[in-house]
């Protein structure tokens, strides 16, 4: 996720540079590696304003980090623009505060949830779930959303089980969920995990449709699972093929090209282009603001003024002073695991984009 995403803020800086920079200044890109601590997110944070003094920053993959760090970014009125985190309570961090500095260019939780049940429930009739989480705050707060979604359907998981990262043994949480008579599993975890249970469920013989969250398309999982992978369903803002608009084309086509990943994959395409997305859509707030204040870059962002034709989507006044999500359940399609890729579940989702 980490590496798609920094190479995905990479290609766009490279871009935006290569045609001016922002109002002639050309961007400086200092990158930092929070190794997923939260510890780590939190010496990074107060390095990077106090030291480095930047004006924004993008990133944060993990949920947890997000909600350790980025109140150093609130309150030195520092924008931030997470492009990868999902965590419900990401930008609702500082309800209380008269001004907050943290947008989203990612999909919430609290609208994929929904996404997953409609999918387990509504369209498959599997009414006996199970759900499978892990341990850290984006497992345990994406297992809330799943709960509170499930209950709309009025049904109630008949086996809930968590799991800390890196357990590679998942027999003990699977033979609960199947003595419990479950007819899927709802995840909520990273991908190494993730492939550990569909392994898990091959080890034991016991084969169930795996729907879960968007990290389900990760290549850590894909290629851990292997076959074992295959037939895995969740929300996608965005699957590399095939690409759907020109823009999408020509980010794919650059990419390959300037990162070469092997096989001709993005290993996190969402990662890639949510994190090139943040850039622009970062940039166009302090085009508008003309200045490289937080406050005014606030401001801005809060009213563009310009649409952005992005690779997710258009973001049309993407942000609001009372909404910082940049995206909406309209974004979404779902994708499946076939084959060593991810590829529309839905077929019209691929030959409709003007849908998106």
């Amino acid at each position: 996720m980490g590496v798609s995403m920094r190479d995905g803020v990479r290609l766009a800086v490279k871009e935006i540079n290569a045609a001016g920079g922002i109002n002639g200044d050309k961007i400086v890109l200092i990158e930092r590696d929070d190794e997923a601590k939260n510890e780590r997110g939190v010496q990074i944070s107060q390095e990077l304003i106090n030291n480095e003094k930047v004006v924004a920053t993008v990133g944060y993959i993990n949920t947890g980090v997000a909600l350790a760090s980025q109140r150093f970014y609130q309150e030195a009125k520092v924008p931030v623009m997470n492009n990868v985190a999902t965590g419900s309570l990401v930008t609702k961090q500082f309800p209380n505060a008269p001004e907050n500095y943290v947008f989203r260019n990612a999909a919430p939780d609290n609208i994929q949830a929904p996404m997953i049940a409609k999918e387990a429930v509504e369209k498959r009739g599997l009414k006996k779930v199970a759900i499978l989480s892990d341990a850290t705050n984006y497992g345990q707060l994406g297992r809330e959303d799943l709960e509170k979604a499930l209950k709309i359907y009025g049904v109630t998981p008949v086996a809930v089980e968590k799991f800390n990262i890196g357990d590679v043994d998942m027999t003990s949480q699977l033979l609960k969920a199947k003595n419990a008579g479950a007819e899927v599993i709802l995840t909520y975890a990273v991908g190494p995990d993730l492939a550990m249970i569909a392994n898990g469920m091959a080890k034991i013989g016991w084969k169930k449709p795996m729907i879960g969250s968007w990290t389900l398309s990760m290549a850590s999982f894909i290629d851990t699972a292997g076959k074992n992978g295959n037939g895995a369903i969740m929300p996608e803002t965005f699957i590399q093929n095939p690409p759907t608009t020109p823009k999408r084309k020509a980010f794919v086509d650059t990419y390959l090209k300037e990162f070469k990943p092997k096989n001709g994959r993005i290993d996190s395409p969402v990662s890639a282009a949510q994190g090139y997305d943040s850039v622009y859509l970062l940039v166009a707030g302090i085009k508008q603001a003309k200045s490289y204040e937080g406050p005014k870059i606030l401001a801005a962002l809060e009213n563009l003024n310009t649409p952005y034709e992005g690779v997710v989507k258009t973001y049309n006044k993407p942000f609001s002073p009372t909404n910082h999500e940049a995206i909406n359940p309209s974004d979404l399609v779902m994708g499946i695991v076939e084959n060593g890729r991810v590829e529309y579940l839905n077929k019209e989702d691929a030959e409709k984009p003007s849908k998106r």
